[in-house]
């Protein structure tokens, strides 16, 4: 997740452009379009490449902003703005190798990330970091994934390195938004190179960690994942500290013909600096999604203490370790006739005060709907249109609301 910060007088705005996933659930290795036998190896390739226009319209600057708030609001004079850039997931390309050796599976997966937006200044220019689209610009790569995997179809499978986690990952995957833009990237005057899909607007973005997971064989529909991560540091916190232990996730996921039903947690410990603001995270998900021939129903629901709003840990807890509550869902209805889907979703992300923190403007609630309509020109080729719109509330009563819409075109390989 990449986080851009905005002074507007005595108020912080934070924008959040995030970072996503792939279509396909990569907790797993990656489906692959491409195949090439090298001797015992299977070299495969996928990925996408995935373009939009996106118009915002925003609150007006007039409006005082919300710490944390996900409703864009109006800079520099203007409340709209145009860009052309990625949706919610940047262009990827994802290179893997696979074999079997003495009867175990072995993998290996690189993805790369790249998106479309000049995101690096001008470097023939060296332009600094205010002025980032500028002619003579160019765009960075992510590469976020490294990984390998072993196993045995009787013993399960290990995955070690860096790959999307376990908590909220099934509902970013199951986001109709995922392959368009859902809510933009805000009245940017350099476009980023995400939007935000419903990320803070129905659950926390699941990102991208360094893991050691083991994973159970199926047992009739039934797989358990559990591991450790490489403990983040929150966001906010200013200056980092050595952590004594590991995060810990897990995920237990049932899969049948027309079900889908999973629930993840995840736990960590923080040290703050001089042990000022120690505090403990923990969180669970839990939801599912029902298909029945054209028609899709599915929902998420998450709980979290210490766990913070948008990004991991984010707000989770005051400077002196004093935990927040928050909780949050994604409800999607999407049906599809012919080559053509169209979609509803709803989403709402809820962050406490801690107890006994005094009411401010930082974020309450932020929610979200969006109406989408998706058509497969060709079996890769997919023409998206959707319109969203978010609100966000403080805890002192501020207000702000924006719209987005989008239209552009996602091709996969």
């Amino acid at each position: 997740m990449r986080i851009k910060e905005r002074r507007n007088g005595p108020t912080y705005i934070i924008w959040y452009t995030a970072t996503a996933v792939l279509l396909s659930s990569l907790a797993a290795r990656p489906a692959a379009a491409v195949e090439v036998a090298a001797g015992d190896w299977k070299l495969t390739a996928s990925g996408n490449v995935n373009v939009y226009y996106i118009n915002s319209s925003c609150e007006e600057q007039t409006t005082l902003g919300i710490t944390g708030g996900l409703a864009c609001r109006g800079a520099a004079g203007e409340d709209k703005s145009s860009s052309i850039s990625n949706g919610l997931l940047p262009a990827a390309l994802v290179i893997g190798a696979s074999t079997t050796q003495k009867g175990w599976d072995l993998s290996v997966n690189f993805g790369f990330y790249p998106g479309i937006s000049t995101n690096d200044g001008s470097p023939n220019l060296q332009q600094g970091a205010d002025l980032l689209n500028t002619a003579l610009g160019t765009t960075a790569i992510d590469m976020r994934q490294v990984y390998m995997t072993f196993g045995k179809k009787e013993i399960g499978e290990f995955m070690l390195g860096r790959n999307i986690g376990l908590f909220g990952a099934d509902a970013i995957l199951n986001d109709m938004t995922l392959p368009g833009v859902g809510a933009g990237n805000g009245n940017y005057a350099a476009p980023a190179n995400t939007s935000l899909g419903s990320i803070g607007l129905g659950y926390i973005y699941t990102d991208w960690l360094g893991q050691i997971n083991y994973t159970t064989p199926d047992f009739g529909g039934f797989k358990l994942t559990v591991g450790i991560f490489d403990p983040l540091e929150p966001i906010t916190q200013g200056t980092a500290t050595p952590e004594g232990s590991p995060g810990y996730h897990a995920k237990v996921v049932y899969k049948a013909e027309m079900f889908y039903v999973s629930a993840s947690f995840i736990a960590q410990k923080h040290e703050g600096p001089l042990n000022i603001g120690d505090f403990d995270s923990r969180g669970f998900d839990i939801g599912g999604k029902v298909t029945l021939g054209s028609f899709e129903v599915l929902g998420w629901y998450y709980n979290g203490k210490g766990m913070g709003t948008t990004a991991l840990y984010l707000f989770g807890a005051t400077v002196t370790g004093a935990e927040r509550d928050s909780d949050g869902f994604l409800a999607q209805a999407t049906y599809k006739f012919g080559d053509t889907k169209i979609g509803l979703n709803y989403g709402q992300s809820n962050l406490d005060l801690a107890s006994g923190e005094a009411p401010s403007d930082l974020v309450k609630s932020n929610e979200k709907y969006t109406v989408g309509v998706y058509h497969s020109l060709t079996e890769n080729l997919t023409l998206i249109a959707e319109f969203s719109d978010v609100k966000a509330e403080a805890h002192n009563g501020i207000e702000n609301d924006s719209n987005t819409f989008n239209i552009g075109a996602y091709l996969s390989f």
